[in-house]
């Protein structure tokens, strides 16, 4: 089993990324998915989570109409839309699979 994402990087605030998350699981399209982030010095915190076919998503108050999740079962590939950016989004944003697996994540740094 392995989760893979990419898309992280440096990007001033207001700015926009989207993060992928492709996984060798051919279980993907009946699990929930979900992006987790951590800051230094803080715990590890849900960002956002999808249902398996995707009907269903939540937020964390602090990104709710800024980021959108998404993903295409038929690439078994799940998505983090962030946009207007904030230097407080900064963090190692990890993707996760059925509450049981883990991504090694990707680095967002938001700065000017």
């Amino acid at each position: 089993v392995q989760l893979v994402e990419s898309g992280g990087g440096l990007v001033e605030p207001g700015g926009s990324l989207r993060l992928s998350c492709v996984a060798s699981l051919f279980t993907f399209s009946r699990l929930r998915m979900s992006w987790y982030r951590q800051a230094p010095g803080k715990e590890r915190e849900l960002v956002a989570a999808i249902t398996s076919g995707g009907d269903s998503t939540n937020f964390a108050d602090s990104v709710k109409g800024r980021f959108r999740i998404f993903r295409d079962n038929a690439k078994n590939t799940v998505y983090l839309q962030m946009n207007n950016l904030k230097p407080e989004d900064t963090a190692v944003y990890y993707c996760n699979a059925g509450s049981s697996y883990w991504g090694k994540g990707t680095q967002v740094t938001v700065s000017s």
